[in-house]
């Protein structure tokens, strides 16, 4: 039996942990000679050693198949290396870990890969980097139908540069792109204004959704380091999750502006056909949000007539994805079961080693229907899936 049982499940949001060439490898010789090295970038260390034990175990894998068995009743261990899971970093070995999950379709997103060239501060080293990663993580997926790249979208280069890597990596396989919530120029245009509707359009015209994803924040730092100088040990936890609580509970600060801005601004009136996934920014705060959004429209009617409610915008273009062991079923109690879809984060550690069994621990009095809604519906509704 898979690990998704009887489930039908589209998993959104999944990981490559990749090594340290990986980038070179997919990247042209100009595009090689202004890429930094992996071990460059400061945002998420890279582990040597951990690097290497997973290539080893790799190896071992590969050539001994009682070792391989040991990994496939593993499979879902979330507590180890990430190199070392099955699937980091081997396209064939991915497939063979989906069979083994159970997946109808998994969204794979870079880690270190991302943070190699998300911050350097040269356009033309930034704009390398974009296209060699979603030449790589299209490559990486190529092979099979249900895995599905999900490449980067630097916004801030500007539209139309940003247009010229979209139009790329949709040639070269990209399924969707993760884009910036958060532009750290004070002067620049806002991804909102109009121009940058040629991006917007691109997106619709894909019928893929964009992605807003927690490490893919513009640099956007939602607790001023002040905070950190509180007296306390400070946790280094590695990842994209928080290390305190005061991070937990503004994690999804950079989405919900974003977001915000994206309704407020008319980009989803605009584009009707525009449609977008929040991923790990949780979920807790949704249901606040949208009385929030509604709240503020009705502030402001007297000065602005809005065409739709902020939250039936809302329902209509989004999707999130919540933290497994967040308690999604008083989430949908209050959002409705049409908002949330299913992520297993997995290579990566805040996926839990049972995201579905720490779901469904707070879906207890869901039905079956909302159920099917939240592994497999929603994401088939907006992607035009059979139902």
């Amino acid at each position: 039996m898979t690990y998704a049982a009887h489930r039908r499940i589209i998993d959104v949001d999944s990981h490559v942990i990749e090594l340290e060439d990986f980038l070179y490898e997919a990247a042209t010789s100009d595009e090689r000679a202004l890429l930094p090295s992996m071990s460059d970038q400061s945002e998420l260390p890279l582990v040597q050693a951990g690097l290497e034990r997973g290539r080893q175990l790799y190896e071992k894998r590969q050539n001994d198949p009682a070792t391989m068995a040991k990994f496939e009743a593993n499979l879902m261990n979330a507590r180890g290396n990430g190199w070392s899971r099955l699937g980091a970093f081997d396209p064939t070995e991915r497939s063979h870990a989906l069979d083994l999950m159970g997946f109808m379709q998994q969204w794979i997103l870079p880690t270190f890969s991302f943070h190699q060239i998300a911050h350097v501060k040269d356009p033309k080293v930034m704009a390398a980097g974009a296209r060699a990663l979603n030449r790589g993580l299209a490559g990486f997926c190529a092979h099979d139908d249900r895995l599905r790249a999900i490449g980067y979208l630097p916004l801030s280069l500007g539209p139309e540069l940003a247009g010229t890597i979209m139009d790329e990596g949709v040639a070269n396989g990209c399924f969707s792109f993760m884009i910036d919530t958060n532009e750290p120029d004070p002067k620049a245009r806002s991804f909102t204004h109009p121009d940058f509707d040629p991006i917007w359009a691109r997106f619709e015209a894909l019928n893929h959704p964009f992605v807003v994803h927690v490490a893919v924040n513009g640099h956007y730092d939602a607790v001023p380091p002040s905070f950190m100088n509180n007296g306390q040990e400070q946790i280094q936890l590695g990842g994209d999750a928080p290390a305190t609580p005061v991070g937990f509970v503004t994690i999804k600060n950079s989405a919900e502006l974003f977001l915000s801005a994206m309704i407020f601004d008319g980009v989803f009136d605009r584009h009707p056909g525009l449609r977008g996934i929040s991923m790990e920014h949780g979920a807790f705060w949704v249901p606040s949000w949208l009385r929030g959004l509604d709240f503020a429209a009705d502030s402001l009617k007297r000065v602005r007539k809005f065409d739709r409610r902020p939250s039936e915008v809302v329902r209509t273009h989004l999707k999130f994805s919540p933290f497994a062991g967040e308690p999604v079923g008083w989430i949908i109690d209050n959002v409705g079961p049409e908002l949330l879809v299913f992520a297993s984060d997995y290579t990566h550690p805040e996926g839990t080693s049972d995201p579905i069994g720490k779901f469904e621990a707070t879906m207890d009095h869901c039905s079956p229907e909302t159920l099917d809604r939240f592994y497999y519906g929603n994401m088939a509704e907006l992607l035009g899936l059979p139902g």
